[in-house]
C-alpha cells in the first residue's frame, strides 16, 4: 500500500481499499472488522468539517471575508502581500487550502494587474508633461531657422538638431529602460504574491483540528494505538498548540518572502504619506469587486451564525482547564459526545434553515414558472454531491484499516521494538530528525498518504522508548503539510505555479527556507508551550498499555 501511494500507479481511494480484500484472505482480520474501520468518529468530523466549508464557498461568503480584510489592510506590496497571507491562512483554517488557493490568486493578480497598468499610465503622463515643458522653451533651432540662414547660423543648426535627434535617442532609451524595470519588479511582485498565499494556504490548514486531513489522521490514529488516552487530542487542544505555532511560522514566512521578493526598503515597500493616484486606482478594483457582492444576504448571515455556533461548540465542549458543556450533560461516565458530534449537528442544519427570510405567501416563480411555496434551504444534497472529495473519506478509512491490521498482525510492535536504540538519542534530536525525513517525503508524495505510512510506526516507536507519543507524532504530522519545494507536492502550490509565471528553482529556492522555518517551529513549540500543555515530561500510563496481537487461527 506504501508503494501504490506513493506512485499512485492507481487512484489514492481505491488503494485505500484493498485492505477490505486483503486482510480477511490473509487471515489477518475479519471482514467486518475491517470494514468497521473505514467510518470511524474522525471521518465523522472531517464530514462535517467540510459541509461547513461547502456551505461558506457556496454562498461566497469567503470572498466577502477576504475582500474586507485586504480593503483595510491597503494596497501598498508589503501590506498587500501582509494582507493576503492573514487572509488565506485564516479562511484555509476552515475551508480546503485548495479552495483558499483558487479563490485568493485570481484577486492577488487582479489587484496586481491594476498597479501595473496605472503605474505605465502615470509614467507615460509624467513623460508627456516633460516633452510637453521642454517644448514649452525657447527653441533655438526655431529661432536660428527665422534668422538670415548665413553658414554660421546653417552650421548651428545642424549641430542644434543633432543634438536633439540625440535627446529623443536617450529620452526613448530612457523610457523602454524604464518599462524593463517596471515590468520586472512586477513579475517578481508577482512571484512572490504568488508564492505567499499558497504557503500561507498550507500553513493556515495546520492551525486546526479540521484545517486539513493529517490532523484528522493523527486523532483517528491516536484512537487506534491508544485507546485509553482519554482523548488527548481534541479541537480546543489541537488549536492551543497549533495557532501560535501558525502566527509564528507566518510570521517568519512574511519576512522570508518580503526578503525575496520586495527587499527590505521599509519606507518603499509599506508607503508613507498620503495614497498616490496607482495605489487609489488598485483599492478601487477591490472596493468594486466588493461592492458587486451587494450587501449580505440572509443566506449570508445564516451560514455565518452557525458557523460562529459551531466554533464556539467546539472550544467550549472540552475546554480542559474547566469542565466543558458535553462533559457536563453528556459524558460524565463515558465520552459519548465528541467533536464528530457536534460538527455534524451543527452541518444539519444547513438542510434545514431556508436561504431566504421566511414570509408569509409565495416565494416568486422558479426557472420552469411553478410557483415557489418555500425557499430552498441553505444547502442541498447536489451540491454536497458534487464537490464533497469521497475519495479522502475512503482515504482516511484505509489508513485507520491498515493501523488496525498492523496492530492485529503484530506489525507494529515488531517495528516499535526495531526502533529501540534510538533510546539512546535526545528526545529533541529524535522529534527534529523525523521532522525533517517527515517534510522531505511528503514532497513526493501526498500529505495524508505521508501521514498515514508514518504515524503506526512513530507510535509504536514512542512506547518501544518510552517516550510521549505525541512528542514525535504531533510535530511530525504538522511536518507533513510543510510541502512548500516543488509544484506538484499539493494542489496549493501547483495553482500558484499555473497562476504565477514561476519556474520549479523559484518554488525550490522559496521552500527550501519555509521547510527549515516551519520545522525549527514546531520543534520550538513542542519544546515549549506543547511540552506544558501536553505533560511530556512523562510517560503516560495510556500509552504503556501494550497490545497484544490477536492473528485469526
Amino acid at each position: 500500500m506504501a508503494l501504490y501511494w506513493c506512485t499512485e500507479c492507481l487512484p489514492l481511494a481505491v488503494t485505500s481499499l484493498l485492505p477490505v480484500v486483503l486482510f480477511p484472505m490473509m487471515n489477518i482480520m475479519e471482514a467486518g472488522k475491517v470494514s468497521i474501520e473505514y467510518l470511524k468518529d474522525s471521518n465523522m468530523l472531517f464530514i462535517g468539517g467540510l459541509l461547513v466549508a461547502i456551505a461558506v464557498e457556496h454562498w461566497n461568503l469567503h470572498k466577502r471575508i477576504a475582500l474586507r480584510v485586504l480593503l483595510l489592510v491597503g494596497v501598498r506590496p508589503s501590506l498587500l502581500m501582509m494582507g493576503f497571507m492573514i487572509v488565506s491562512s485564516f479562511l484555509s483554517m476552515w475551508i480546503s487550502n485548495t479552495a483558499t488557493t483558487a479563490m485568493m490568486l485570481p484577486i492577488a493578480h487582479a489587484v496586481l494587474q491594476q498597479l501595473r497598468a496605472t503605474e505605465a499610465r502615470a509614467d507615460e503622463m509624467e513623460e508627456a508633461n516633460r516633452t510637453k515643458d521642454t517644448k514649452a522653451e525657447d527653441n533655438p533651432a526655431f529661432e536660428l531657422q527665422e534668422k538670415p540662414m548665413n553658414g554660421v547660423s546653417k552650421k548651428k543648426l545642424d549641430v542644434i538638431q543633432e543634438d536633439e535627434r540625440n535627446y529623443e535617442s536617450e529620452r526613448q532609451t530612457q523610457h523602454e529602460e524604464r518599462d524593463r524595470e517596471r515590468e520586472a519588479r512586477y513579475d517578481l511582485l508577482t512571484k512572490g504574491m504568488s508564492l505567499s498565499v499558497c504557503y500561507s494556504a498550507s500553513i493556515g490548514g495546520t492551525a486546526t483540528l479540521t484545517g486539513t486531513t493529517p490532523n484528522l489522521i493523527l486523532q483517528g490514529q491516536m484512537a487506534q494505538l491508544f485507546p485509553e488516552n482519554g482523548g488527548v487530542i481534541n479541537f480546543a487542544s489541537w488549536f492551543g498548540f497549533a495557532f501560535p505555532n501558525m502566527i509564528l511560522m507566518l510570521i517568519f514566512s512574511y519576512l522570508w518572502l518580503q526578503f525575496m521578493f520586495l527587499g527590505f526598503n521599509l519606507k518603499k515597500s509599506f508607503g508613507c504619506g498620503e495614497k498616490n493616484e496607482r495605489d487609489r486606482e488598485a483599492y478601487a478594483v477591490m472596493k468594486e469587486e466588493y461592492r458587486k457582492l451587494g450587501s449580505m444576504s440572509f443566506a449570508e448571515i445564516a451560514v455565518l451564525v452557525i458557523f460562529v455556533l459551531l466554533v464556539l461548540l467546539w472550544f467550549t465542549r472540552e475546554p480542559g482547564f474547566i469542565p466543558g458543556w458535553a462533559t457536563v450533560l453528556f459524558n460524565q461516565d463515558k465520552a459519548y459526545v465528541s467533536d464528530g458530534t457536534v460538527a455534524i449537528l451543527m452541518s444539519m442544519l444547513f438542510f434545514v434553515v431556508p436561504s431566504r427570510m421566511p414570509k408569509f405567501g409565495s416565494y416568486g416563480f422558479n426557472e420552469a414558472g411553478k410557483l415557489v411555496k418555500a425557499p430552498p434551504p441553505l444547502l442541498d444534497w447536489q451540491v454536497v454531491h458534487e464537490r464533497m472529495p469521497w475519495n479522502i473519506i475512503l482515504l482516511l478509512g484505509g489508513g485507520f484499516a491498515l493501523a488496525k491490521g498492523s496492530e492485529e498482525s503484530g506489525l507494529s510492535v515488531w517495528l516499535g521494538e526495531s526502533l529501540a536504540p534510538l533510546e539512546k538519542i535526545p528526545p529533541f534530536a529524535i522529534s527534529l530528525l523525523l521532522c525533517l525525513l517527515v517534510a522531505t517525503f511528503t514532497e513526493c508524495s501526498s500529505n495524508t498518504a505521508t501521514t498515514t505510512l508514518f504515524l503506526p510506526i512513530l507510535g509504536s516507536m514512542a512506547s518501544a522508548i518510552k517516550i510521549h507519543p505525541l512528542y514525535i507524532m504531533l510535530p511530525c504530522t504538522i511536518a507533513a503539510s510543510l510541502a512548500f519545494m516543488l509544484p506538484v507536492a499539493t494542489p496549493p502550490n501547483a495553482i500558484a505555479f499555473s497562476f504565477g509565471n514561476l519556474k520549479v528553482l523559484d518554488m525550490v529556492k522559496a521552500g527550501f527556507m519555509l521547510n527549515i522555518i516551519g520545522i525549527l517551529c514546531i520543534n520550538l513549540g513542542i519544546n515549549t508551550w506543547g511540552y506544558a500543555m501536553f505533560d511530556m515530561g512523562k510517560f503516560p500510563a495510556w500509552a504503556n498499555a501494550t497490545l497484544t496481537p490477536t492473528l485469526a487461527p
